[in-house]
């Protein structure tokens, strides 16, 4: 199962670390930013925009794959934020496209984050193009598709079980897995995520339960289900309720470093011997260079130590228990 690969690539290198390729025009080199200006400058007017973004996905993804080039041996998995490609229009698609194939050919874990969700039949559509197409989708299997082969996809379960339903089904129909929103790292979440239902549980805590009932027919060799939680860094109270609460839920655990969260804070995710989720860090892998000088591929790789260390200052080894 997908969830017990992650697990394995985790404890091969050691390192819970998520690479988040939330890959920013403001985050490429100075002489990238002034090659884009130029051609920008150079253009005639009826074409700028799109030599301009042309230009840019092609840069994106020559910046994606020098990073996982220089990672790739040192981490488990990569997060692809598909808004940073969106922006670019049709080429930053297929920047992004090219961006998960190419980790994945490089043997990482591929998580797409795209926060997924609608009703029904339009869930089964995203489950198609992110998880694998069912034969029954109504696409003729023999025509090309313009897919994006993830290994995991965030969603949003605040629709109800007839907008995960479909992802569910497409991760048991193609090994893949999912990590449903629960409590997120944004400082606002608590304006929903916190409030208190009827029966005494939080919000957060009514959908963790969900997403435990969602995932018990996908749990793995090491006790974790295919379907896991976004749990942020910054609410470590919180995180430790749910840990209790889900001990089958793997965990994806964002808002380490730029946004606030440290090794410390985010231990409570963990389960015993540093299982049971991966922490994601994004500008502080991306633009490490900012900081350490050097090139961003380096610099990016030191990054990636430097976490691994912080990490298993709190954690400890990583292994099966």
């Amino acid at each position: 199962m997908i969830v017990d690969t992650l697990i394995e690539k985790i404890i091969a290198t050691q390192n819970p670390t998520c690479v988040g390729l939330d890959t920013a025009l403001e985050y490429l080199p100075e002489e990238m930013q002034r090659e884009l200006e130029e051609v920008y400058d150079r253009a005639a007017p009826e074409v700028r925009s799109r030599l301009y973004f042309r230009r840019a996905a092609q840069m994106v993804f020559a910046f994606n794959r020098n990073i996982i080039d220089s990672v790739y041996d040192i981490v488990p998995a990569v997060k692809v934020q598909i808004a940073y490609y969106e922006e670019l229009g049709p080429y930053g698609v297929m920047a992004f496209e090219k961006t998960i194939k190419y980790a994945k050919a490089r043997g990482l874990v591929v998580i797409t984050d795209a926060k997924r969700n609608d009703i029904g039949a339009t869930a089964a559509r995203y489950a198609n193009a992110f998880l694998g197409a069912k034969e029954e989708s109504g696409v003729s299997l023999r025509l090309p598709r313009a897919d994006f082969p993830s290994d995991f996809l965030t969603v949003n379960g605040y629709l109800g079980s007839d907008g995960i339903t479909p992802f569910v089904e497409a991760c048991k129909a193609h090994d893949k897995g999912i990590f449903v929103l629960v409590k997120t790292s944004n400082p606002s979440s608590s304006e929903l995520q916190d409030l208190t239902l009827t029966d005494g549980r939080t919000v957060y805590e009514c959908m963790g339960d969900m997403v435990a009932a969602w995932g018990e027919d996908t749990v793995g060799k090491y006790g974790y289900s295919a379907v896991g939680a976004v749990v942020g860094a910054t609410h470590p109270a919180e995180a430790a309720v749910l840990r209790r609460r889900l001990p089958h839920t793997f965990f994806l655990i964002p808002g380490y470093g730029a946004q606030g969260g440290n090794a410390e804070m985010l231990k409570n995710c963990f389960s015993g011997q540093g299982m049971g989720g991966i922490v994601n860090n994004s500008r502080g892998i991306l633009c490490a260079y900012k900081k350490r000088g050097g090139t961003y591929y380096e610099a990016a790789r030191a990054a990636c130590l430097a976490m691994q260390a912080d990490l298993a200052s709190v954690l400890g080894e990583i292994c099966v228990k």
